[in-house]
């Protein structure tokens, strides 16, 4: 039987769901590979994941991929990947490590299929044409390739991918999953309109523009009687700093930092959430907006995000804002905190479009590439 081998650095709940989104969709011809390089990761603090519909093998257990040198991994990558026997097709994320191209060129050599995946935007900083020739070697030996938005995937065809073989929907998020983990109906079910909070769901990192997002929410609450609070789910090195711009703006006790929280934990609190506030200055995707449209929360995000290429339109499931304009994000937030009957019909928009962030469309983008029932 073909295999169809995803290889990340480590593995996380959206890795689970499309990895068993794509083994449910080939069950009978094709099995399924997770193959995770690293057990633990240094960015993120979410628990491991196996999945139940495919099988995921992990090279280096106990250890994060940072840590491990280049040889090592390697080796450990080629010899995870070339154990898959010939028939197999493979899906490799960063492209930018020396181990990564050198294993998709060894896999090249010997015959196989070979699949780049990532989210990388043009627009995401800077770029200087020295930077992006050399990138495009990187991407030499691969087939073609599974990118996000209509950015994402305009950039990987720049960088010299096949441009009939990418595809989109690489950044996809079980809605069922979610749903399920939340323990309660998708908005506008559910809780009440007036009984519901902001949210913000962010490592505490300068890309992720927390400062702005809190700026707009104390434009807000200066300009309603009785403002909604804001929780804040996540933490990293500026926390102290967001502490103090919360006394300072006097919303203290309206901001509620809640931590970092696993999956389930950020699934309920959507189930109590009126908006998602993200306002990036760099966000190749943002895999918290597929998240809260799977629970009919309306998002209100910067242009910055990928996922608002696909997922987000401005006044039908939320709001597009610049990362600069506090005095529009906070517009947009008292908006929906005042009129129900706008907040309920993006709510319903926000369900409709999650089925456009759903891993069943990622999966979908894998079998048209592999083409399972003949030649690739």
């Amino acid at each position: 039987m073909k295999r169809i081998v995803f290889v990340w650095d480590n593995f996380g709940p959206l890795h689970v769901d499309r990895c068993d989104a794509t083994a449910v969709s080939v069950s009978g011809r094709c099995e399924v590979i997770g193959l995770e390089l690293a057990g633990n990761s240094e960015v993120y603090d979410w628990v491991p994941e196996n999945g139940h519909k495919f099988n995921k093998v992990t090279i280096f257990r106990g250890e994060s991929i940072q840590a491990i040198p280049f040889f090592r991994r390697l080796i450990g990558t080629l010899r995870g990947c070339l154990a898959q026997g010939s028939g197999a097709s493979y899906f490799m994320c960063h492209y930018e490590h020396p181990a990564t191209l050198l294993t998709a060129f060894v896999l090249r050599v010997f015959g196989r299929r070979v699949y780049a995946i990532g989210c990388s935007k043009y627009d995401d900083y800077p770029r200087h044409l020295w930077r992006e020739m050399l990138k495009s070697l990187f991407y030499l030996p691969y087939n073609g390739g599974i990118a996000s938005g209509t950015r994402s995937l305009d950039y990987m065809r720049f960088l010299g991918v096949p441009s009939k073989k990418v595809r989109p929907n690489y950044n996809a998020v079980s809605t069922a999953r979610i749903r399920q983990l939340a323990g309660a109906p998708p908005a506008p079910e559910g809780v009440g309109h007036r009984d519901r909070h902001f949210v913000l769901v962010a490592r505490f990192v300068p890309k992720k523009n927390v400062r702005m997002a809190l700026e707009a929410f104390a434009i807000y609450a200066s300009r309603t009687p009785t403002p909604r609070s804001l929780h804040l789910c996540g933490s990293g090195p500026l926390e102290a700093e967001f502490r103090q711009q919360a006394r300072d703006a006097g919303i203290e006790h309206l901001v509620h930092f809640r931590g970092f929280l696993q999956t389930a934990d950020v699934c309920q609190t959507f189930a109590t959430s009126l908006a998602l506030l993200l306002a990036s200055v760099e966000e190749q995707f943002g895999n918290v907006i597929p998240e809260a449209l799977a629970m009919g929360v309306p998002v209100i995000v910067s242009d910055r995000c990928g996922a608002r290429d696909l997922l987000v339109r401005t006044g039908v499931n939320g709001f597009v804002v610049e990362p600069d304009n506090p005095v529009g994000m906070a517009l947009f937030m008292e908006m929906l905190s005042e009129d129900e009957k706008l907040w309920k019909s993006m709510c319903r928009k926000a369900i409709e479009f999650s089925e456009k962030g759903d891993a069943q469309r990622f999966a979908e983008s894998v079998i048209s590439l592999v083409n399972p029932d003949g030649d690739k």
